[in-house]
């Protein structure tokens, strides 16, 4: 029975969560909405689609809460298995679940301070990391102080002339603003 109950749920989740689905229930409410004026927008008429669209999500909420249920079940078996396999985890987080609210909330803390501390110890990929921005760095800075030396050197050594004709030109004004 459950096992039948479970595929009928696959298959109206698989159904209801394509574009087709909710191209349907918009022309549902469109056919209503136009179906109004030729009922005279009348108590029944409203009823009607009161009464489907309850009924609807009465329904859908058992549906989505099985999908969710089986859907969490899952995660937590792989998981499990994750945390069952790696050497050095503390195989009591498989069963973290069944703690109450409280047990789970010192835990979240304990890894939140494990996780603090983690952060704080540099490892040999930030340490790699940083080296290569510090040699980053001190590459560009040596190319713009190259740069700048070129330049000055080509500046001192300008002649008279050209010094000249490279300062900036007075603007001339137009006569019919003077």
């Amino acid at each position: 029975m459950r096992e039948h109950f479970n595929r009928i749920v696959d298959r109206i989740i698989r159904g209801l969560g394509t574009p087709t689905a909710l191209a349907i229930a918009a022309l549902t409410i469109i056919v209503w909405a136009i179906t109004g004026p030729l009922f005279h927008f009348s108590d029944t008429w409203q009823l009607a689609i009161n009464t489907g669209t309850t009924i609807v999500t009465f329904l859908m909420v058992f549906v989505i809460q099985n999908a969710q249920n089986r859907d969490a079940k899952a995660v937590h078996i792989k998981l499990d298995e994750l945390i069952t396999a790696i050497d050095g985890a503390r195989n009591k987080l498989v069963m973290a679940e069944l703690q109450t609210e409280e047990e789970q909330d010192r835990e979240i803390e304990r890894l939140t301070r494990v996780a603090r501390r983690a952060a704080k110890q540099p490892t040999p990929e930030t340490i790699a990391d940083l080296a290569d921005a510090s040699d980053k760095a001190a590459r560009t800075t040596a190319k713009a102080q190259a740069t700048k030396r070129a330049r000055a050197a080509v500046t001192k050594h300008k002649p008279p002339s050209a010094a000249a004709s490279s300062a900036p030109r007075p603007r001339a004004v137009p006569k019919s603003a003077a």
